[in-house]
């Protein structure tokens, strides 16, 4: 059995940049990736997803993403960054390689891989993210409905649904994103628990990024505060809202019920539909750490700012206002990898 300094677990954004605090600790780091490439869920995306923030506010520590600053890099582009970054900084990152589960090792840790195969490790940092996780919420009737249901991790692009009814619930980035694409296709409404609320892209000719960057709010760490996650703010370049406001798509409260192919809305009425679209977010992919007792009733991780409250080897990187509001975003999740590495180096120092 190979042993190692420290394990992170998820190769895509977070994988690497914590790989690359950890290297500056004098640790040595392997990251383990499932997927044949160092670019996490990033591949999975659909395809015309185009970034909120500019190339400036879009890097990982260590190397500039590549290009004008003030453009808004396309999913393919952070596609091909990833790997390059993880070679830039030198990072072992091993792909093909899924953890199955984790365990507590006289004060280290064994990871059983897939295929059977073991790891000993001093520390381990679960930097998969959430997006290994789409989260299905049970709507109300959703499991008798007999159309096409797939959640927003499985959308690519609108054609294969041209010409039909198509329902997307949520109110976040993505559902109001796919809708309107939809919306040039198809009939489309978007569900929501809540009135969808917009944040303009640019405001006295300047990127929402700049003004957050400016204030200290990216950075300001609120997160341990937060029993619940904010309402996302739909970032808005003109395109979106001007989009819900004509109606295509059309903006309606979740569906009260369904049945077959028809749904029932909340003033009674019904329709036929032929999908549902399931932009309702993600939950962290933390599975693998189940045997440890390092999460909980929710599968949510028991943690401080990344730092598990269950194990002191144990550290977390991208999960969602981990410490601030840019913890699980390519701009902030380097601070949160450099923080974190500092704790766990001086805790491996001590054993």
């Amino acid at each position: 059995m190979e042993h190692i300094d420290v394990a992170v677990i998820g190769g895509g954004q977070s994988g690497p940049a914590t790989a690359y605090a950890l290297r500056r600790q004098g640790l040595r780091p392997v990251t383990l990736e499932a997927s044949q490439q160092a670019a996490g869920s990033w591949p999975r995306y659909h395809d015309s997803l185009t970034l909120f923030s500019p190339a400036r506010y879009s890097s990982l520590p260590g190397m500039p993403f590549d290009g004008a600053p003030d453009r808004y890099p396309h999913r393919d582009e952070v596609v091909a960054y990833l790997p390059r970054y993880a070679k830039h900084v030198d990072a072992d990152v091993r792909t093909g390689i899924r953890v199955r589960e984790v365990r507590a090792d006289n004060g280290g840790f064994t990871l059983t891989l897939e295929g059977g195969g073991r790891l000993s490790a001093r520390g381990v940092v679960a930097a998969s993210g959430t997006f290994g996780h789409p989260y299905r919420p049970a709507l109300p009737g959703l499991a008798s409905f007999t159309g096409t249901v797939l959640h927003a991790a499985d959308y690519r692009t609108p054609e294969p649904f041209a010409g039909q009814r198509l329902v997307v619930v949520g109110a976040g980035n993505s559902a109001v994103q796919i809708a309107a694409e939809l919306a040039a296709h198809a009939r489309v409404t978007l569900a929501t628990r809540q009135p969808v609320r917009f944040a303009r892209q640019r405001t006295l000719g300047r990127d929402l990024h700049w003004w957050l960057t400016r204030t200290g709010l990216d950075t300001l760490p609120v997160g341990r505060f937060l029993r619940t996650p904010p309402t996302q703010l739909v970032i808005d370049d003109s395109r979106y809202r001007a989009a819900v406001t004509s109606g295509a798509p059309d903006r309606r409260p979740v569906f009260s019920g369904a049945d077959g192919t028809k749904v029932t809305w909340a003033d009674g009425g019904t329709e036929e539909v032929d999908s549902i679209v399931l932009a309702t977010g993600y939950r962290p992919d933390l599975g693998y750490l189940t045997p440890l007792g390092a999460l909980d009733e929710h599968g949510h991780p028991r943690h401080r700012e990344g730092l598990s409250r269950t194990h002191p080897g144990l550290a977390y990187v991208g999960l969602e206002w981990q410490r601030s509001l840019s913890s699980n975003s390519l701009r902030g999740v380097g601070r949160d990898a450099a923080r974190v590495a500092r704790h766990l180096a001086a805790r491996l120092r001590q054993v």
